[in-house]
C-alpha cells in the first residue's frame, strides 16, 4: 500500500436502513487489531520454547478516532446509538487496502469544548462480532 492521506480513512455506521453515512469530521482515526494467544507450552516443548495453539485466541478489532461533527444527522445517529447501548455494523474504508465492515458498539464518546474553540468529541469503538474484510 502506497502512502495516503489520513483524511481519506473513512469511518461509517449504518443509518438503520442499510446506508452507511460517513461520520463527519472526523480529524484523526486509528484502527487495531488484536488477537489473544492460547499457550499450549508443555514440559517437552522443544527447548522450552513457547507454544501457541492456531487459531484459538479471540480476536477483536478497537476503532478511535476525534474531531468535529460537521453535520447534525451523523452527529445525531452516533449519540442515539450509544445512549440506545445499540450494536450497529459499521465500516472503516482504508484507500487502495479495503472496507472491514461488522459490529461495533461505542464503547465511549465524549465531547469537550474550550473556552476560545470549537467543541470537539473523541468516539471509540469496539468489534462485536464477526468482521468482513473486501480488499478495493
Amino acid at each position: 500500500m502506497a502512502a495516503q492521506k489520513g483524511k481519506d480513512l473513512l469511518v461509517k455506521i449504518d443509518d438503520g436502513t442499510g446506508v452507511f453515512v460517513t461520520i463527519a469530521g472526523l480529524r484523526t482515526r486509528r484502527l487495531a487489531f488484536n488477537a489473544e494467544t492460547v499457550d499450549v507450552t508443555h514440559a517437552d516443548s522443544v527447548g522450552r520454547w513457547r507454544e501457541l495453539l492456531a487459531g484459538a485466541g479471540v480476536r477483536r478489532a478497537s476503532l478511535s478516532g476525534g474531531g468535529v461533527f460537521k453535520d447534525a444527522a451523523s452527529d445525531a445517529l452516533a449519540r442515539q446509538t450509544f445512549f440506545d447501548g445499540a450494536i450497529r455494523a459499521w465500516q472503516i474504508v482504508v484507500p487502495d487496502f479495503g472496507v472491514i465492515e461488522g459490529p461495533f458498539h461505542i464503547s465511549s464518546l465524549d465531547y469537550r469544548g474550550e473556552h476560545a474553540g470549537e467543541v470537539t468529541f473523541e468516539l471509540s469503538l469496539e468489534s462485536a462480532g464477526a468482521l468482513a474484510f473486501t480488499a478495493l
